[in-house]
């Protein structure tokens, strides 16, 4: 079955297939199950063939002269397709879509507390993840929102020295977050690790 897939990656194969007696030319040029080519036969032959060896005939190539045509088991080869197009799909959104976690701070926390989701979200970034720091706001707390933008700016004083800014503090509903992303290697000048920096050093004005 590999060597069947194999063959198809070289070669342009529409998303529906023509088999056994659905093909409809009088000729085809036939590849068995194992690959040898059998030359140009009659389409009704083979059929017969594929028919023979409890196999399929399915239609390849429809833009050949003539149409080039496989001897192989069709419902298997249609399931091993579709399950390598659906895991090449999950690759691709796996990859695409950045590792996002998030902690929450109460604005009431404490400070032994405040420190230690703060190593939370350091070891996350060491882990490789993005890092979503909110704070939430309860009731009339939301009229208050210097107390979190306190809170973020002691999370980005602990973490200034390893963090990049990915996006900036902001509110989302009664959330006020910001999102930190592990800092690259050489990167302690970019612009992004500054920003991280200058959250911190807002504090202290």
């Amino acid at each position: 079955m590999i060597g069947i897939i194999n063959f198809y990656r070289r070669i342009q194969i529409p998303k529906e297939y023509r088999i056994n007696n659905r093909i409809r030319v009088p000729e085809v040029r036939v590849i068995d199950e194992k690959g040898k080519q059998l030359g140009v036969l009659p389409s009704s032959q083979a059929v017969q063939l594929a028919e023979g060896k409890g196999l399929d005939l399915v239609e390849v190539s429809d833009t050949s002269v003539p149409p080039v045509c496989r001897i192989m088991d069709y419902g298997k080869f249609k399931y091993q397709l579709t399950r390598r197009e659906r895991n090449s799909k999950k690759e691709h959104k796996a990859s695409s879509i950045p590792d996002t976690k998030e902690v929450r701070f109460k604005t009431r926390i404490g400070e032994h507390d405040r420190q230690s989701k703060a190593r939370q979200v350091s070891r996350m970034l060491k882990q490789g993840a993005k890092v979503k720091v909110s704070v939430m706001f309860r009731g009339r707390e939301i009229t208050h929102p210097e107390i979190g933008m306190d809170l973020l700016r002691s999370v980005a004083e602990d973490l200034a020295d390893d963090a990049m800014l990915e996006k900036p503090p902001g509110f989302e509903g009664r959330f006020l977050s910001m999102v930190l992303a592990p800092q690259k290697s050489g990167s302690l000048g970019s612009k992004n690790t500054k920003g991280v920096k200058e959250v911190a050093k807002d504090k202290n004005t």
